[in-house]
């Protein structure tokens, strides 16, 4: 078997994946978006690992890969892999276990908020540039956190919430009082909870219908002091909405992990916009949610390989 690690960003995949001897493992560190290259860069190659939704698989690229035998994403939902047209091509697709990532993003997430809050990126370059105090941080004690969806992500970040002070609330299309009651938070109708909180998280799936979940309206709806904290996937918060606010200091700013296109374009205006925090998508890129990605990608290869696939998705 011939395997190929997509987008390899920290060049760590061949590193921590224990795969069965005898497979050829080749680890690409580069984005390809083109989708005629990267056909003719998995010509030949049995497997695939696809990190996350870095690089999509849709119908039309997985008609080009005769070869292809198994599709493997990091993770147990991948939005960017069709995969029933991965099934009708006789490819299976598996997943591995995501649970480590949960505690990798909301980390991420907090570590992000409170270098927006307390403006660090903006004090560590004044400090390298030979400055020194550069404006105001702002308190979270006291605050009100909005968390934008309550599923998994979004019940994580209520502990760290409580301890620093903060009251929740919660909003969604299908919240229920129960789901909120259950997690300790109060859950509000949409146009109070736009309106009170100070900080708002945005933890939802993407879906056709959460794109735009956070848009023109419900920027409109914040007080100028608030701050976004997007750390789920780029389109459910619209980008021209967000950045037309945060240009014209409509809200208070923004910690970005996730955006439309990634890789970021060099010329983004995100990455001039002012009162923002940017990652690079590495809320899930940690130590320890890579190493259990890696074990069960070696674990996935090796039952596929024993023709007992495990952790498969679509009903291949």
């Amino acid at each position: 078997m011939r395997i190929a690690f997509l987008d390899d960003y920290q060049q760590v995949a061949l590193g921590l994946c224990p795969l069965p001897a005898g497979v050829e493992a080749v680890a690409f560190a580069d984005h390809l978006s083109d989708p005629g290259q990267l056909v003719a860069r998995l010509a030949g190659f049995d497997a695939v690992v696809a990190m996350r939704e870095r690089t999509p698989f849709p119908a039309a690229v997985l008609q080009r890969l005769p070869d292809l035998r198994l599709l493997i994403t990091t993770g147990m939902r991948n939005a960017s892999i069709d995969v029933p047209a991965a099934v009708a091509a006789g490819i299976t697709v598996c997943g591995t276990d995501s649970s480590a990532g949960v505690s990798s993003t909301n980390e991420h997430t907090w570590a992000l908020l409170l270098a927006l809050a307390r403006n660090i990126p903006a004090q560590d370059a004044a400090i390298r540039a030979g400055g020194w105090q550069l404006g105001l941080g702002t308190v979270l004690a006291g605050k009100t956190l909005g968390l934008v969806g309550l599923g998994r992500l979004g019940a994580a970040m209520v502990p760290v919430a409580t301890a620093l002070g903060m009251r929740i609330t919660a909003w969604s299309r299908n919240l229920t009082d129960e789901r909120a009651a259950e997690v300790g938070v109060t859950r509000l109708e949409h146009g109070e909870f736009f309106s009170t909180a100070d900080v708002f998280s945005v933890h939802l799936v993407l879906s056709e219908r959460s794109v735009g979940t956070v848009g023109a309206a419900e920027l409109a709806l914040m007080k100028p002091t608030a701050l976004v904290v997007n750390t789920s996937r780029g389109p459910i918060v619209d980008e021209r909405a967000l950045l037309a606010a945060l240009t014209e200091g409509r809200i208070g700013g923004a910690a970005l992990d996730v955006y439309d296109r990634e890789p970021l374009p060099l010329d983004h205006p995100l990455r001039r916009a002012p009162n923002t925090v940017l990652a690079p998508h590495t809320g899930y890129a940690s130590r320890e949610s890579y190493g259990g990605y890696f074990s069960d990608v070696a674990d996935d290869v090796r039952a596929f390989l024993d023709g007992a696939p495990v952790r498969v998705l679509g009903g291949a």
